[in-house]
């Protein structure tokens, strides 16, 4: 009929035209998987240990993150009032809810990562692809 138009939602936003945005944002930003993946893989952890583990992460972005797993509930930090005082980190029941996708990446990575390399080097290698 003319002049009418389909009902749409107010909300608008990358969580909406996909219910998956929000858990990557959350689960997938640059330093949150391997901070979940060493305290799932080593258990509890003090500050220095985990990123001892980590390696390449700085004790600035180190604090940040935890802060925010925190806030999330994906980590679980607790404070031992002893001198010096003591703190650790460990996973949460809710950030052990998140192995079975990680398993399942990880799964997928070994079936499929050779196949996503060999995908980049024939696009790299097609000389009708523009060149930065």
């Amino acid at each position: 009929m003319a002049g009418t138009r389909r009902a749409t939602t107010t909300a608008s936003g990358p969580e909406f035209a996909c219910p998956v945005s929000p858990v990557v944002d959350i689960v997938f930003s640059r330093w949150t998987t391997p901070v979940l993946w060493a305290l799932h893989t080593y258990g509890r952890q003090r500050f220095v240990e985990l990123e001892r583990r980590i390696g390449t992460i700085t004790p600035k972005v180190l604090t940040q993150r935890l802060r925010q797993l925190e806030r999330d509930g994906l980590v679980v930090r607790t404070y031992h009032p002893e001198v010096p005082p003591r703190v650790e980190y460990e996973i949460s029941e809710l950030g052990l809810s998140l192995a079975p996708l990680f398993a399942h990446l990880t799964e997928w990575g070994t079936a499929h990562l050779g196949r996503v390399e060999e995908a980049r080097r024939a696009y790299d290698a097609d000389p009708s692809r523009p060149r930065p």
